[in-house]
């Protein structure tokens, strides 16, 4: 399993089409001179939670060929339900755009997504029906001092990790199809870098006004400050495997054994997992196994590449435009699983090393104390902990 974060998904993606491009239609997508797409991802799930569509463009550099990903804002973002109710989704940050906050989807009910971009350009996502999904089932969890591949290793020496297994019973009424992924808490101490500056809570130009955040202090050479959390804060990790599974040839009986998490060895404190088994449509899961395969395939000389095929979603003006991505509609059965890494037997390089490649860097550390330039403020005062997709002040449910 390959981790692929959204933000480098049109890269990742534009990459190995380049690869394929000889299976790929010239029609569909045209590799020649400065490749240009847009990339859309979006699931709906039956669960409490931030209902979220993803735009971005993907871009090749003309000279290097070398991609880069930006988020499209400004978008014109609706979701239709059963072909009928509409639903406006707002931006919340650059090319993320949230459902209301009290939707949540249903199994049985129709999804789609429509997209007007500021230039008039619309995309509109086929209907996905959300099926339903059995519980997760027993769940087992084993140390592992070698479970990242190499590309995974953190800072690219550290393999261990919790590998997590679950075993259920596949229902023998239907056609499942399974997609699986996991969401991370992690106790964080570190909230603020500063570079060239300092941590400042009021404004140093007016300290009748909070400032909370970085504030340029000149210094002959270069320098970075790290502030720490003024009250807890956890980190969010998101597991981007791409994990699924068709029980074509085991219809109503065990799931056992099924490998559906590798949460990374960061720290030696405590975190808290949660796993999420999805439901997936046929041209869902289709989709998503086509670059399961790939992320796994080494692309040895004898490997037979698969044709990469666009996603349900369109341009409704060029149906030549190649648009990737995936908007699907997935039941959810979600489990928390309190990790106590008491049986891990090898040293973590620690959160903050692990994220940064580096030691956290106190405010005396390189030039000493800075000397106290707003009465009544503390040097080094502490930082906030912002919430964000990464980061939350909230203690997570099930937090012990």
């Amino acid at each position: 399993m390959h981790r692929v974060p959204f933000y480098l998904y049109g890269v990742w993606i534009l990459s190995l089409m380049a690869t394929l491009s000889s299976c790929v239609d010239p029609t569909d997508l045209s590799l020649k001179g400065t490749v240009d797409v847009i990339v859309i991802d979006g699931t709906i799930t039956n669960l409490a939670e931030d209902q979220i569509v993803r735009l971005s463009r993907s871009k090749a550099d003309p000279f290097t060929g070398r991609f880069g990903s930006t988020p499209i804002t400004q978008a014109v973002v609706t979701m239709v339900v059963d072909s009928s109710q509409i639903i406006a989704m707002a931006e919340s940050d650059s090319g993320i755009y949230k459902a209301p906050k009290e939707f949540v989807g249903h199994i049985g009910h129709a999804y789609q997504v429509r997209i007007t971009l500021r230039d008039g350009t619309r995309y509109e996502s086929s209907n996905e029906v959300m099926q339903d999904v059995p519980s997760i089932g027993n769940l087992s969890v084993q140390f592992n001092t070698n479970s990242l591949a190499s590309n995974q290793r953190l800072q690219n020496f550290y393999a261990a990790a919790h590998d997590f297994y679950i075993t259920f019973q596949d229902p023998p009424i239907q056609h499942n199809y399974y997609r699986w992924g996991w969401k991370l808490w992690e106790k964080q101490q570190w909230c603020c870098t500063c570079a060239n500056s300092a941590y400042f809570i009021h404004d140093p130009r007016d300290t009748t006004k909070l400032y909370e955040k970085c504030f340029p202090v000149s210094t002959d050479k270069p320098y970075v400050y790290d502030y720490e959390c003024r009250t807890h804060c956890w980190d969010i990790f998101q597991g981007y495997e791409v994990n699924v599974f068709d029980d074509q040839y085991s219809n109503g009986g065990t799931i056992a054994k099924r490998r559906v998490a590798q949460i990374p060895y960061y720290q030696h404190e405590p975190c808290l997992v949660e796993i999420r088994q999805g439901s997936l449509t046929a041209n869902a899961h289709r989709y998503f196994k086509i670059l399961q395969d790939q992320t796994q395939n080494t692309g040895g000389l004898a490997d037979t590449p698969p044709t990469i095929t666009g996603g349900n979603i369109r341009n409704l003006t060029n149906e030549r435009e190649a648009v990737i991505g995936y908007f699907s509609a997935s039941a959810i059965s979600s489990t928390l699983y309190w990790l106590d890494r008491k049986d891990a037997t090898t040293v973590p390089p620690g959160l903050f090393m692990a994220k940064n490649d580096r030691n956290p860097i106190p405010e005396s550390l390189i030039y000493g104390s800075i000397p106290l330039l707003i009465p009544g403020e503390n040097r080094p005062p502490t930082a906030l902990c912002l919430e964000s997709d990464g980061r939350t002040p909230n203690t997570p449910k099930g937090w012990r």
